[in-house]
């Protein structure tokens, strides 16, 4: 990391194939920059050339502008509305899907929940708590029966947020 006046300069976020995650890093990035605006800049198309593999660039080096090579990787790696909602489907499964595992720790599996609640958000999906509460809630595993017996009868579930459930069992399970 380099200084640029008194502030740390934060490095540019390298593209690693996971497009999502990618251009929302590398956004803020261009944001704190101050060039989201001027995606024509000469600055910003370096830095898109710094942040992409060179396989991948060497797909997209005739666009001209730095707008053109955004556009260019949104639409190789994000796909269109269709390729968008295979991918949802795909996440809702695997969403609908996950448990708490025989031995996993309460913290190792919010973050396996949430992970994909936040792709799934991602592809348009409106996750809102209340649903990756009543998931996290049903696929606990059964050592944890009379924890979520207790939540459900004393709290709201409909106003109890994902933090605030983590930090509960996880109190729980320190007991265990």
């Amino acid at each position: 990391m380099t200084t640029e006046g008194s502030f740390i300069q934060p490095s540019i976020p390298l593209f690693d194939g996971h497009y999502d995650h990618w251009s929302m890093l590398m956004e803020n990035f261009l944001r704190s920059k101050e060039y989201r605006e001027l995606l024509k800049d000469l600055k910003v198309k370096n830095y898109l050339f710094q942040a992409i593999d060179l396989t991948v660039l060497d797909t997209i080096l005739k666009k001209d502008t730095a707008k053109e090579i955004w556009d260019a990787m949104k639409k190789k790696f994000e796909g269109n509305a269709r390729v968008k909602r295979s991918h949802l489907q795909v996440l809702c499964r695997e969403f609908e899907t996950l448990e708490m595992r025989s031995g996993e720790g309460v913290t190792e599996y919010f973050s396996r929940v949430m992970t994909v609640a936040n792709k799934m958000r991602i592809y348009g999906e409106d996750m809102q708590d209340v649903k990756v509460v009543e998931k996290i809630l049903r696929s606990l595993t059964e050592k944890f029966n009379y924890v979520v017996c207790s939540i459900e009868e004393s709290k709201d579930i409909d106003a109890l947020i994902v933090d605030e459930l983590q930090s509960s069992l996880i109190v729980h399970e320190q007991k265990f």
